[in-house]
């Protein structure tokens, strides 16, 4: 059954219980989709049942660090693991060129037997197909945010189940656009600023799109925040069901039912020697 999979909630400041904002999506047939890339991804997918040879294609929103910086340390682990099938990268023209000079700082090119890395630019308008593989057609559009970034909507062939995820973001009509009708709208609540929505914000935009359910995500948990707080705050412009992702949280594309996946482990293959 196709399932998503929250890796992390936080937005820039994260803590020990929430990671910077990324997601997984895997289909039937067991392939894997991440959109961005915090921490330690390998780790993480692996904590979930995602072995990293089942990791085919990788989605950028934009380059800040807290969206890109586990880029590195994902290529060296599945490479040092082993790894010699292709992954697929795609992201706006602004966002992959810098994450080649960003893994061109660690000097990439020279490490002996590394799988192929394919990168896709993206065009800059709405509604564009990103990628349409035997599970999902994903489609993504420009938000409104400080540097050029993308939001994306995911399509489940088997069960036509329909994912938006806003990304960072002002509220704006593409968002709504893209997400229009969907069963689960993921949207960033970071707080009413430039670059930025609050929760309300977040329902207003899903109450437009008329989604199924809000599921708020980027937000603010360092210091005296409290993310308890957003979940009324989108209610009062949302009347559909609002929930709070949290890390590990897990959605099954097929009915729609959350579930917590915590302790499912893959055995680790031996490591390729440097």
């Amino acid at each position: 059954m196709a399932r998503l999979v929250i890796l992390g909630s936080a937005a820039a400041l994260n803590d020990a219980d929430h990671d910077n904002t990324h997601m997984v999506f895997q289909g039937d047939k067991g392939n894997a989709i991440l959109v961005d890339c915090g921490s330690n991804p390998v780790v993480k997918l692996q904590r979930v049942g995602i072995h990293y040879e089942q990791l085919t294609d990788l989605i950028l929103t934009h380059f800040h660090p807290d969206h890109v910086y586990g880029m590195p340390i994902l290529l060296m682990h599945m490479w040092l693991l082993g790894r010699e099938k292709p992954l697929r990268v795609y992201g706006l023209h602004h966002c992959l060129h810098r994450t080649e000079d960003m893994m061109a700082g660690f000097t990439w090119d020279e490490w002996p037997r590394f799988f192929p890395v394919a990168f896709h630019r993206l065009p800059e308008r709405e509604k564009m197909l990103v990628l349409d593989s035997e599970d999902f057609r994903i489609f993504s559009s420009p938000t409104k945010h400080y540097i050029p970034t993308i939001g994306l909507r995911v399509e489940v062939k088997s069960s036509g189940t329909v994912v938006a995820y806003s990304c960072d973001t002002e509220p704006i009509d593409a968002v709504a656009r893209l997400a229009e009708g969907a069963d689960i709208l993921i949207h960033e609540a970071t707080g009413k600023m430039m670059g930025h929505s609050s929760a309300a914000q977040a329902g207003e935009i899903a109450t437009q799109a008329g989604v199924k359910k809000l599921v708020l995500i980027h937000y603010e948990v360092w210091g005296d925040a409290d993310p308890t707080k957003l979940v009324p705050e989108a209610k009062s412009t949302f009347d559909g069901p609002v929930e709070l992702a949290v890390d590990f949280k897990e959605f099954d594309l097929g009915g729609l039912k959350p579930t917590d996946q915590r302790s499912q482990t893959d055995p680790h293959p031996p490591a390729r020697d440097r």
